[in-house]
């Protein structure tokens, strides 16, 4: 767990979130870091590399010929707002149910009217932009749909609808006492379900009083 930023005594979806995202940064530069080293050359006669390779040139292919005018920088800034706005530390159902609509109407534009610079070898930086981008609009639209799911406050994670007149958190252990991961299926995605069991300790409130 990233201990270094959030401490050893949290180890729970803000240490996770840096995990997630020094791993989206980390990783390629360590990947290629290690291939430049080897003193022979991987071999690429792989059925495995070439199905990724066709992925990979297929989707740089898709993002070029979208042929727009909107740069990506400009779509991102717009689901950033959108997330910070109605998928934040407090949120409400039908600020969800509004911001997946939001969501699902910047992601059309993306794929209609996205413009990056043309080039797929060498470096393109609104292409890999681009890129990281779509991967964004995905995971927002998931973040939404998982919070709209969790009918609950839980901490400082306040659903508006779930709390005390002091405006402390109301959770829901009897409907929520689990741990659940979304399976993604290409379509629609399946939420699966764990139930957690305590039996030496009884889940309490967090009071932030």
């Amino acid at each position: 767990a990233n201990f270094s930023d959030h401490g050893a005594n949290r180890l729970g979806a803000s240490a996770m979130m840096q995990c997630l995202a020094d791993g989206y940064f980390v990783v390629p530069h360590t990947v290629t870091h290690h291939v430049a080293g080897l003193d022979e050359h991987p071999d690429t006669n792989h059925p495995a590399f070439d199905a990724t390779e066709q992925e990979v040139r297929e989707r740089l292919n898709r993002l070029l010929e979208v042929g727009g005018s909107t740069p990506p920088a400009v779509l991102h800034r717009e689901l950033g707002n959108v997330m910070l706005d109605r998928c934040g530390i407090t949120r409400t159902a039908d600020g969800l149910r509004s911001a997946m609509a939001d969501i699902a109407e910047i992601r059309e534009r993306f794929w209609t009217d996205l413009g990056v610079e043309e080039g797929e070898n060498g470096i393109n930086q609104t292409l890999e932009y681009a890129g990281r981008v779509a991967d964004f609009l995905e995971f927002a639209e998931l973040m939404c749909r998982d919070a709209l799911e969790r009918d609950e406050s839980a901490g400082c994670h306040l659903r508006e609808e779930h709390k005390t007149d002091e405006g402390e958190a109301v959770r829901d252990d009897r409907e929520y006492a689990h741990v659940a991961v979304w399976e993604h299926t290409g379509a629609e995605p399946v939420r699966h379900v764990e139930p957690l069991a305590f039996h030496n300790i009884t889940p309490v409130t967090r009071s932030y009083k």
